[in-house]
């Protein structure tokens, strides 16, 4: 009997014909989607805001990533404001313990579109923290604001500004150097000048400090120039004088925390004396040698010092260094100030007059001829009453701070 399947091929193990066709079709498309897959992956990680990629990790050609350290706090809060006005991209870096989150809740609300603000809660003291912020943001350029910056504070507390100044500067320093951060804006401070005998301060006025505030400030001055003499480091220290004011436009201003009301700025003191919420304002030191006795300061607008900032990083060059001074050029005594306050306000403040504050000093106010000359830079906020009229229009509508009304 003959086999059924007589005159056809023998069967071997699989489908040997049509398999040869098939694999290598298969193969193909199997290595074409490995192709795409990774080409569309590569595609993903160049493309800031594709699926989700982190645009503030990436460099954007014509788009400046400034870090601002300290942005939840009264001044860095004003320059985030202004540079995010001027479409710079902007990464705030602060502890809270001198900020305020609601500040970073009203820029976000202000500018909610992808990779324009973003907030990192760190303590610029933990340098595992501040090297992990670095490695994951591409920043072109930080504005380092942070610090503890009371005067009488610092008398009281000297390690504390040492190391909130000093040594985290020198942290934020090795950072940049590590991840190739070329350009530093530096926020500094006239204390660094002591109390000169000389007025007005100019840039090469001798540096010397006569509190721990002023002196740790210098420490990092020092630090920074030392850095910049072998570094192509783009460099700016903006020395500043005493600092009033807020937006114009009423979408920030000054709310330091009520146990700081002691060591914290006379603007403040008075619009808490207006408001009630002190019995009156206390007036240290009537015996300075000066007209009225009382001290000597150049009041600075926080709009203006912003600027001042912004024209400074505009500004910035690789491997060099600028220092300005960046005040108004006129000295108002205290006595001064309280009657624009009282003007501003419209009450009454009561004044207490005491004995001097440790590391006072009695006169100091700027010559900002320098950066009027090389940043094209001039105060335009000098009414002394404006600036406190627009400040205390803030402070009326924010009677618990940042907090309701």
């Amino acid at each position: 009997m003959l086999p059924v399947n007589r005159g056809r091929a023998p069967h071997r193990a699989g489908m040997d014909f049509t398999d040869a066709k098939r694999k290598p079709s298969v193969l193909s498309k199997v290595v074409l989607a490995l192709v795409l897959t990774v080409f569309c992956v590569y595609i993903l990680k160049q493309s800031p805001g594709i699926a989700g990629t982190n645009m503030f990790s990436v460099h954007e050609p014509g788009v400046t990533h400034v870090l601002v350290t300290g942005g939840a706090g009264f001044i860095g809060s004003h320059a985030a404001l202004r540079l995010l006005k001027d479409n710079y991209r902007v990464t705030i870096v602060d502890n809270l313990s001198r900020g305020n989150m609601a500040a970073v809740k009203i820029l976000q609300g202000l500018f909610p579109e992808p990779g324009r603000l973003q907030f990192i809660y760190g303590d610029l003291g933990d340098t595992k923290v501040v090297n992990k912020i670095f490695s994951e943001n591409a920043f072109d350029a930080v504005m380092h604001f942070a610090a503890v910056a009371y005067v009488g504070e610092s008398t009281l507390e000297p390690l504390r500004y040492y190391h909130n100044i000093t040594a985290n500067t020198l942290t934020i320093m090795e950072a940049m150097a590590a991840h190739r951060v070329k350009t530093l804006i530096y926020s500094s401070t006239c204390a660094t000048y002591g109390e000169p005998e000389k007025m007005p301060i100019t840039e090469v006025t001798p540096q010397v400090p006569i509190n721990p505030y002023g002196k740790a400030k210098k420490m990092a001055e020092d630090i920074i120039l030392d850095f910049s003499k072998n570094s192509d480091m783009a460099v700016m220290v903006l020395r500043y004088f005493n600092v009033i004011g807020s937006d114009p436009e009423g979408r920030l201003g000054e709310a330091p925390r009520p146990e700081l009301r002691e060591h914290g700025r006379i603007s403040g003191a008075c619009f808490d004396a207006a408001r009630g919420i002190i019995p009156g304002l206390k007036v240290r030191g009537t015996d300075y040698p000066t007209q009225d006795g009382t001290c000597i300061r150049d009041y600075i607008d926080v709009t203006d010092l912003v600027d001042a900032h912004v024209k400074a990083l505009g500004k910035a060059e690789p491997g060099k260094v600028g220092i300005y001074n960046v005040g108004t050029g006129r000295g108002r005594s205290v006595k001064e100030f309280v009657e624009a306050c009282k003007k501003a306000t419209g009450v009454e403040i009561k004044v207490e007059y005491l004995t001097r504050r440790p590391g006072d000093y009695a006169e100091v106010y700027s010559d900002p001829s320098k950066i009027n000359r090389e940043l094209n830079w001039t105060a335009k906020y000098t009414d002394l009453q404006e600036s406190l009229s627009i400040a205390w229009r803030w402070q009326k509508s924010h009677r618990n701070g940042y907090g309701t009304s």
